[in-house]
């Protein structure tokens, strides 16, 4: 398949990328991911390693777009989890607002 990484086109093939990404150690994932074979790499560790380009020259996006073309998975930043809700009386949320302490 033809897809274009940081303005240069490239013809990448799942087999090509499966065997790149052969013996390359995943480090640890703080964005986007893609997920080849049993291992979960960062997209831009992807990107670099397949493209053979500095990673400041391309986006996640771009290598995320690619790598679910050929039909591998990738997931996107987790979101981060909601602060957990409180069951305040209202006097007390108005309190909590004002700074001061209702009991």
């Amino acid at each position: 398949m033809r897809c274009v990484i940081a303005r240069f086109p490239f013809d990448l093939t799942k087999v090509g990328v499966l065997e790149t990404m052969k013996g390359v150690k995943p480090e640890p994932v703080t964005g986007e991911s893609v997920t080849i074979g049993r291992r979960e790499y960062p997209a831009k560790q992807v990107g670099q390693v397949i493209t053979r380009q500095d990673r400041r020259d391309f986006s996640a996006g771009e290598v995320t777009r690619a790598m679910t073309r050929l039909g591998f998975t990738c997931r996107a930043v987790p979101a981060a989890a909601p602060a957990p809700a409180l069951t305040l009386s209202p006097l007390q949320r108005a309190s909590a607002m004002l700074g001061t302490n209702a009991a």
